[in-house]
């Protein structure tokens, strides 16, 4: 590959990566905003825990249809099209507000705008991923996806920090704004970027025939259901050491704003890390060794830290938790751009974003209450040796074949636009998955 191709590819992915972290900011933002406006206006668990379910049930729902749209129609338009759909129902609710008479219909407003913004979340994931592969060469893409992560990472590290400054010295509104403004910052660049289509290898059929198709061959296919499994388990059991981290701290450590910040900001330095380590490292040959690795680190973690009663070394493991499942999630990504078919990669994603959508709220209503009658340190343990066990279970086995196809990122053609590029190669398939 010339220096000159080489610097194109690389300067295409940048600004992908980019102008999806600067709307990933503004979502983040009015996330954490409307959650925290809702917590403080009512002190209701009834109405947090609805906010919760509107943020991911039609995420979850949307998933398999939009894994299909995927693979029929252009990646790029579904990407700009969910953004510009979050944009546009955010401005609608920017200008109903003002008429909006007191907090209950503030509260049913914001819950609407929640699940609206939780469908174009779920159309636009699947796209993203798959869009990926045809940007970056194969040997890249451990290295490109971590730099992903690191980059989530930091946007969802500041994005909470900077909601809370704007709601301090502003208003709710005023988030919406910036939510406005960043997406059309991140169209704006996205739009700029030529996005090769993947040629259809099978004859167009209905959207749920297609859904049943690329169910069928992710359930199938013995390892990319295996890299699927591993990845939602990941995700649900992650709930006890991750998401319930606050009110294990809160119990055993003392219930401070220190102590909470503390294990938050160590938190998404581990994944920040993870990410740079994979960004540099690359992982090992065999993708397989390296997800392994991830899955027996973020158990022993989990281990470790259920039995801790020293809280700065309970810090240290949650930074090799986060460490670890960034490792996780972003080999499981790689492998799938990998070993997926291209006509499939839409679809496969679909199902990577119903997983995640599905078994986080399945964790928390699981574990959340299970909490209150157990304590938090054996379930912590618990979820430990589970992914421990797994990395008996990915090491089965040889290694991931090679696929026997895959997309060709680099020949984008002088018309890119309306053109199907980028067919399928000979040798190999490319797939991976936010």
């Amino acid at each position: 590959m010339s220096g000159a191709r080489e610097g194109g590819w690389r300067k295409r992915i940048l600004l992908f990566l980019i102008s999806q972290c600067v709307t990933l900011f503004g979502s983040t933002l009015v996330q954490m905003a409307m959650v925290w406006y809702v917590t403080l206006a009512t002190a209701s668990g009834a109405w947090v825990g609805a906010f919760s379910v509107v943020s991911y049930l039609p995420q979850f729902l949307v998933s398999f249809a939009a894994g299909a749209w995927a693979d029929r129609y252009s990646r790029k338009a579904l990407i700009l099209g969910a953004d510009l759909g979050i944009a546009a129902v955010t401005l609608g609710m920017i200008f109903a507000m003002p008429f909006l008479e007191g907090a209950p219909q503030m509260l049913w407003a914001l819950l609407v705008l929640a699940a609206l913004r939780s469908i174009g979340t779920g159309i636009q994931t699947p796209a993203v991923n798959a869009v990926i592969p045809t940007l970056v060469p194969e040997g890249q893409r451990m290295r490109f996806n971590g730099i992903h992560a690191t980059l989530q990472s930091i946007v969802q590290f500041a994005a909470p920090a900077a909601a809370g400054a704007v709601l301090t010295f502003s208003s709710l509104r005023t988030t919406l704004w910036l939510d406005v403004l960043t997406a059309a910052i991140g169209v704006g660049i996205a739009a700029l970027i030529p996005i090769a289509r993947t040629k259809r290898s099978e004859a167009a059929g209905s959207v749920l025939r297609e859904m049943k198709a690329g169910m069928a061959y992710a359930l199938s296919d013995r390892e990319i259901r295996k890299i699927l499994a591993v990845y939602g388990l990941s995700v649900f059991f992650c709930v006890p050491g991750g998401y319930l981290a606050g009110l294990f701290v809160g119990r055993f450590f003392g219930n401070t704003y220190g102590n909470l910040a503390a294990v938050e900001l160590v938190g998404f330095a581990g994944m920040t890390l993870g990410g740079i380590l994979l960004g540099a490292w690359g992982g090992f040959k065999d993708k397989k060794r390296t997800l392994a690795l991830g899955c027996l680190a973020f158990g022993v973690a989990g281990v470790l830290m259920g039995i801790s009663s020293d809280f700065r070394i309970y810090l240290a493991l949650m930074a090799l938790y986060g460490v670890a499942l960034t490792t996780i999630q972003t080999t499981a990504t790689t492998l799938l751009q990998e070993k997926a078919r291209p006509a499939m990669l839409g679809r496969v994603f679909g199902l990577l974003s119903a997983l995640y959508a599905g078994f986080l709220p399945a964790g928390m209503a699981i574990f959340g209450p299970m909490a209150d009658r157990i304590s938090l340190r054996w379930l912590m343990i618990a979820s430990g040796l589970a992914a421990v066990l797994q990395t008996g279970w990915i090491g089965r086995g040889r290694a991931f074949r090679k696929p026997r196809e895959a997309i060709a990122p680099m020949r984008l053609p002088k018309r890119v636009r309306g053109e199907n590029a980028g067919s399928p190669g000979p040798r190999r398939p490319a797939r991976r998955g936010r």
